[in-house]
């Protein structure tokens, strides 16, 4: 075999999908990988999942030293089974629990921190290993990986996008409030975009989808077209 082909056949393509809570990223990621065949990596599930075990643990999720040793420990995995995500936090399937609004709440003050971040970089470069995936979250073109083949960063008005959460959580928690999501959504917002490390947003070299009067199907076409795909 010559080495052009050994070449070829290491090759795997990175699609990361940016932007803000309710912009579509999880729907669109996952319907764009089923289509093209992809693995679907959520890496805000990891930091979700990282949240849970540290509100589990009663841990202060202010003790960075504590929460760092904590992630050492502790095994994430992210399976697609019969098209749905599963999240497997130590073994336990936590796919539902990182969805509330509690863990919600909360996740700033993980994602917030370099050492963190840092240690968690390793968690999902893994999860898209040695394969073709879509990767969404909020810094897959900026830091997780920069080098991404094709990078997409999705946005739509706040109203719709705490709309499309209010829907989310309706049915695994009761007491999901559209007022109040639209305010936690203002709040990730600004956090997420000012934080000093790994802050949301667009890269240069990504191209930029308004969703608010898209279809996730839309979103997916739109996608593809700038992937030279059907």
């Amino acid at each position: 075999m010559n080495k052009a082909a050994s070449a070829l056949e290491i090759f795997f393509l990175i699609i990361a999908i940016d932007g803000p809570a309710g912009a579509g990223k999880s729907t669109v990621a996952k319907a764009l990988a089923t289509r093209l065949g992809f693995k679907y990596v959520d890496t805000g599930a990891i930091y979700r999942a990282v949240t849970l075990k540290v509100m589990n643990e009663g841990l202060d999720l202010e003790d960075e030293e504590a929460v760092c040793k904590l992630i050492d420990k502790t095994k994430i995995e992210l399976k697609y089974v019969n098209s749905k995500l599963t999240v497997l936090l130590d073994e336990v399937d936590v796919t539902v629990e990182i969805r509330s609004q509690s863990v919600t709440n909360k996740i700033f003050f993980v994602s917030n921190k370099a050492s963190i971040r840092s240690r968690l970089i390793r968690h999902q470069k893994d999860c898209a290993s040695g394969v073709n995936a879509v990767v969404e979250g909020r810094d897959i073109g900026t830091v997780i990986f920069p080098d991404a083949e094709k990078k997409f960063f999705l946005n739509a008005d706040v109203n719709v996008r705490a709309k499309r959460r209010y829907s989310e959580l309706a049915g695994n928690d009761p007491a999901a409030e559209l007022n109040r999501i639209l305010e936690d959504i203002k709040r990730r917002d600004k956090n997420d975009s000012t934080r000093q490390v790994a802050p949301l947003m667009k890269v240069e070299d990504a191209i930029s989808i308004d969703t608010t009067n898209l279809a996730p199907e839309e979103v997916v076409d739109s996608i593809c077209k700038n992937l030279d795909m059907k």
